[in-house]
């Protein structure tokens, strides 16, 4: 039987496109799950995992869905080699447990993990050096100019709604109710 299995890091992130892989690769049951590779935890690889029997091939467009470091990813494909269970990772090819099989294995998820702590050095290098600039805020940018909040918050303590503040000042009323709940927080403490 040909299991596939497809993974995003983020809830943001869209499936679709490894699933129709999938389907047009023949898989007939596909576990699909939203989990950072980053964790351990990954409710659906963990239940495919034991019904894979011998002669099953289990299916993934990349090795880095599959597995979050070389030493994880070595481990699960050298289980499912004992149990007679072929991999087929589609950007690669077959995955055999022969001497080479396992070295271009080795290989490629030894590059995968790499590339990916690159990437984290990189992004840390980067804030980093942004952390330098005397104007560096944390976190995303406001959207909102402190003075437009201000004139918001006046308008609402002046007796109009929520709904018409937000209509005219263009800020949601979530983010009025946020602006006035940390506004009366800041008053209660001075």
């Amino acid at each position: 039987m040909k299991y596939g299995y497809a993974r995003v890091s983020t809830q943001g992130q869209d499936l679709n496109a490894q699933l129709q892989t999938l389907e047009a690769e023949g898989c007939s049951t596909i576990y699909k799950e939203k989990f950072t590779g980053t964790t351990t935890t990954r409710p659906q690889l963990a239940a495919l995992l034991p019904l894979l029997n011998e002669g099953d091939t289990l299916t993934v467009t990349k090795l880095d869905r599959l597995a979050r470091n070389t030493k994880e990813g070595i481990e699960i494909i050298e289980a499912l080699f004992e149990r007679g269970v072929r991999v087929h990772v589609l950007n690669v090819g077959l995955l055999e447990n022969t001497t080479m099989g396992r070295f271009f294995l080795q290989t490629l998820l030894a590059v995968a993990e790499m590339e990916r702590n690159m990437i984290i050095e990189r992004t840390q290098e980067g804030k980093a050096i942004a952390k330098q600039r005397p104007d560096f805020v944390e976190g995303r940018p406001k959207k909102f100019k402190k003075k437009n909040i201000e004139d918001a918050l006046r308008m609402l303590d002046e007796g109009m709604s929520y709904k018409e503040v937000s209509e005219i000042k263009q800020i949601s009323v979530s983010t009025l109710t946020r602006a006035k709940r940390e506004a009366k927080a800041k008053s209660l403490q001075e």
